[in-house]
């Protein structure tokens, strides 16, 4: 098991650290946007960009390789197609807990790889992420980037929720 530390400098840059190495960084193109640079320290740099009309499906790009896409499932998790490391696989991320605060990827076969729990930072009015890793996370290739793509996802599914409870409220009101 590892344990990893999302740092985020500003509202738009997360840095992914492994004891006091630096292993990658996750960089918006702007505030509130899912657009994003995915810069590995000992790899390729990936775009990150929606598809589509409304953007429901997020791509990560090698090139113009399409390497990893996501969407939100109807049920709120997200659902995660993978071609990191030359192999076809799928994940699934999903909110647990009371509040919904901490967030699981899971493989095909529902087994934890990843529990990642965000630590909101109120005064800095932004967030890191301590994120714990399994055996079987460890053992695949692309892991960094799999890890900064989980925070994406995260990152995703707490605008997607924000916006849905400001349109609940607005409308209720």
């Amino acid at each position: 098991m590892a344990q990893y530390l999302i740092k985020s400098t500003d509202k738009r840059t997360f840095t992914l650290l492994a004891g006091a190495a630096v292993r990658g960084e996750l960089k918006y193109t702007k505030w509130f946007s899912f657009k994003a640079v995915l810069a590995l320290a000992e790899g390729p740099t990936f775009r990150i960009e929606p598809r589509g009309r409304w953007g429901t499906t997020i791509e990560v790009k090698n090139g113009e390789s399409v390497v990893l896409s996501f969407r939100m499932h109807w049920e709120g998790s997200i659902v995660l197609k993978s071609r990191l490391g030359g192999e076809n696989r799928a994940f699934v991320l999903k909110s647990q807990g009371v509040a919904k605060t901490r967030y699981v990827l899971l493989d095909k076969d529902k087994r934890e790889l990843l529990v990642i729990e965000p630590d909101y930072q109120w005064n800095k009015t932004n967030h890191d992420y301590t994120v714990s890793s399994t055996e079987l996370f460890e053992a695949l290739a692309d892991k960094d980037a799999l890890v900064l793509t989980a925070i994406h996802c995260a990152n995703y599914y707490m605008t997607m929720m924000s916006s849905l409870m400001t349109t609940v409220i607005a409308t209720t009101i």
